[in-house]
């Protein structure tokens, strides 16, 4: 009774511990680094920082200049919604006070953290390296009482939960209509903007149209297969193939009239001269021999 008293509670420990755990994906839909928020977390400041941090939540996340971060996995991510899509941002342009916030603020320290004060920063130059360190040197020091005043909540965001939390495109909507603070901070501006400036699915209307389907053979299949469609000829064939009952263009009809020399209208054709026709000559040559005649003989001189 005792052992079976044990495991269910061993059992109950975990169920509640895995109901904690949060999902946070890296800007890919179906990659995910462990974590899944249902609703909009609770957010406190840390005190004299312009940080909010998540207590309630089994994971290091954090708010700073209009934007999420979150520490997993010995990595750094950062968003403009509380749930993602989260983009990978590389040790070296962290901003500063995400770098600065006290150990005791992070909910699910690593194991590295262990013997660190916990009201100081993690030691990130000796966990990065010394490359680490020459690049970003003077990270933490810093005059508390000339810090920034903290960021407004993007409260709007509450009425999002998980089964109505909105796409990419209308994130950015939704973003610009109702949070108007700009980043102050010149590295979280830069991926504030190029988060925003992301490339968008292309409207239905801009996107190429598709060619239009075939029509199909509604007739029944049994009347399709006794009495198939005839095959429809191809393009090629169809302009080769004359078109029926149509005559030949005229400029195809051989000109045989232009291709005879041209002569002038007065000459007649040698054929013509030479054939005259018959009895129309010899009765006119006749005639006229007559009349000659008549006129040598003179007047008073008729035929005999």
């Amino acid at each position: 009774m005792r052992y079976g008293l044990i495991v269910f509670l061993m059992l109950l420990g975990s169920a509640t511990s895995t109901l904690a755990q949060v999902s946070i994906g890296i800007g890919l839909p179906s990659v995910s680094i462990g974590i899944n928020l249902p609703v909009y977390p609770e957010l406190v400041q840390v005190p004299d920082y312009p940080v909010y941090y998540a207590p309630r939540l089994n994971s290091n996340f954090f708010f700073y200049d209009g934007m999420y971060w979150v520490y997993q996995g010995d990595d750094w991510y950062a968003s403009s919604w509380y749930n993602g899509p989260w983009e990978l941002v590389a040790p070296q342009v962290v901003p500063v006070f995400v770098l600065r916030i006290p150990v005791r603020y992070y909910r699910v320290p690593p194991v590295y953290f262990r013997g660190w004060q916990a009201d100081a920063p993690p030691r990130w130059g000796e966990h990065w390296g010394p490359s680490w360190e020459r690049g970003r040197s003077g990270w933490d020091r810093w005059n508390r009482r000339s810090a920034p005043a903290p960021a407004p909540l993007p409260d709007y965001q509450r009425h999002y939960p998980g089964d109505r939390y909105p796409r990419i495109e209308q994130q950015r909507e939704l973003h610009g209509e109702n949070y108007r603070y700009q980043p102050r901070d010149a590295v979280v501006r830069q991926r504030f903007q190029e988060q925003q400036a992301a490339p968008r699915a292309p409207a239905p209307s801009q996107r190429e149209r598709q060619p239009a389907p075939q029509e199909r053979d509604s007739r029944p299949q049994d009347v399709q297969r006794r009495n198939p469609p005839p095959p429809q000829p191809r393009r090629d064939e169809e302009a080769q193939r004359p078109v029926p009952h149509q005559a030949p263009p005229r400029q195809r009809e051989p000109a045989v009239q232009e291709q005879r020399p041209q002569q002038p209208p007065h000459e007649a054709a040698p054929q013509e001269r030479q054939r005259p026709r018959q009895g129309q000559g010899q009765g006119q040559g006749q005639g006229r021999e007559r009349v000659i005649e008549d006129e040598e003989r003179g007047p008073g001189r008729g035929r005999q």
